[in-house]
Parts: structure tokens; C-alpha cells; sequence
């Protein structure tokens, strides 16, 4: 490992936040080798770091990737279904998906080798809103969106209030705060619409933007940064 900033460092290792780290060296709680840490210290492979006694351990370095999934990729782990996601995604270190996009759906699906991550995301009561842009078979009514953001019932249970942003006659935008099982498609279907594509092009802060169908990119760093805060490891951790 080539030497970095010690509070660079703790986000590497999914310790927490940049600003998470100051506050921990300012306070006198981190060492290195031994020595108190103050602001602007560098860490290099070798180096031991502590946090209140204890050694922060290394780890792989954390891999956080963009994908834009094509329609007929399944987002499955298994080796042995037709099509699965890391197949098609053909990273050369084990990563997995975080949460699901469905096989007729494309767009922005994140993947890594961060558990953590994994984990806090889909945690329901984070409520992390998703962006998608769909498209109907016909001309939708004015009273549609209306009900799309109010709720609609799906399988004997009400979804959460979203909001939408309209299109054209037949396309509008909808940014949910809860993933079920083809929850769009069910929504519309329950209102006489049919779903003719789907793509999602926003998780959190992170956008789909100009990536081509079938490609990746790793997050960038600021990227990273807010998704590790936003899934709260910075006071999980920090509070250790």
C-alpha cells in the first residue's frame, strides 16, 4: 500500500469518514506505531494503526462499482444460472450485488466486496430513495402520479408514499424509499398500466448518467465517502 493520509486510511478500511477521523485524532485516540497521530500523518503498509488501544486491522481494499445492468442479466450470485450478474459484470475479485434489479429492468446496479454496506443499504428503515424511469403501453391519466405517490395496494399492503415527476404521454419518473419483489410493475398494474421498460438511474446520490448498458466504473472517491456516512458506519464505528 502506497502511503496515504491517516484519515484517508480509516475510509479505506471502511472505518468511517474522513471528517469521523479527524475528530479521532484531535481527541488523541489514534496511534501510529505507537506515536499519538495528529492531523496530516501518512500511513504506509507497514505502519500499525490504533484506535483507543486497539489495531484498526487491514482488509482488501474496499471495491464499490457502478453497473448498468442489462434486460436478461440475473442478479444472482449462483454459478450455475444463465446470465448472473457477475458473469456479465466479469470483475476479477469476488464482489456481489448489493440488493436486486430485476431480469426485464435495467440500469444502475451497485456491487462490492464491502458486507458492511451491503447490509446497512438494504436495511428497510433507512429509507435510501431509488430513482427509476419507466415507460407505459398507453397514455396515463391525470390522476395517475396522484396515485402512485399517495400509495397503492399491492398484495394486500399499501406501498409508502413516493414521489414521480412526469414525462411524456407514456414515460414518468417515480423515486421510491422501499424495494419489494417488482414493486413499480405491481404499482401500475394495480392502476390498469403496463410497465414496457424499466430503468433505474439513480441509488442515493449516485447516478446512472452517461455509463453504457453492460459497463462498469468504480465510485469515485467522494462517491464512496457519502455512502459510507449516509449508511451510518461513521457513528457505528466511531462510537466503538
Amino acid at each position: 500500500m502506497s502511503a496515504v493520509r491517516v484519515n484517508k486510511y480509516f475510509t479505506e478500511q471502511g472505518y468511517c469518514s474522513r471528517r469521523a477521523a479527524d475528530r479521532m485524532i484531535k481527541d488523541g485516540r489514534v496511534r501510529i506505531n505507537g506515536r499519538v497521530a495528529v492531523l496530516g500523518d501518512q500511513v504506509a503498509g507497514a505502519d500499525v494503526v490504533s484506535v483507543d488501544g486497539l489495531v484498526v486491522k487491514s482488509r482488501p481494499r474496499p471495491v464499490y462499482l457502478a453497473y448498468h445492468k442489462p434486460v436478461g442479466v440475473t442478479c444472482t450470485t449462483e454459478p450455475h444460472v444463465e446470465g448472473n450478474i457477475l458473469q456479465a459484470v466479469g470483475y476479477p475479485e469476488r464482489i456481489f450485488p448489493i440488493g436486486r434489479l430485476d431480469k426485464d429492468s435495467s440500469g444502475l446496479i451497485l456491487l462490492t466486496n464491502d458486507g458492511d454496506i451491503v447490509n446497512l443499504i438494504l436495511r428497510a428503515e433507512f429509507g435510501h430513495e431509488r430513482e427509476y424511469r419507466v415507460t407505459l403501453d398507453r397514455p396515463y391519466s391525470p390522476t395517475f402520479l396522484r396515485c402512485l405517490e399517495q400509495g397503492v395496494l399491492v398484495r394486500g399492503e399499501k406501498t409508502r408514499p413516493c414521489r414521480t415527476a412526469r414525462g411524456d404521454a407514456t414515460t414518468f419518473r417515480i423515486m421510491l424509499t422501499e424495494g419489494r419483489n417488482r414493486q413499480i410493475r405491481r404499482m401500475c398494474s394495480a392502476l390498469g398500466y403496463r410497465v414496457v421498460r424499466l430503468v433505474r438511474v439513480r441509488i442515493m446520490h449516485i447516478r446512472l448518467g452517461d455509463l453504457p448498458v453492460g459497463q462498469w466504473r468504480e465510485l469515485t472517491p467522494r462517491e464512496q465517502e457519502k455512502l459510507i456516512a449516509a449508511v451510518g458506519i461513521t457513528e457505528e464505528k466511531a462510537a466503538s
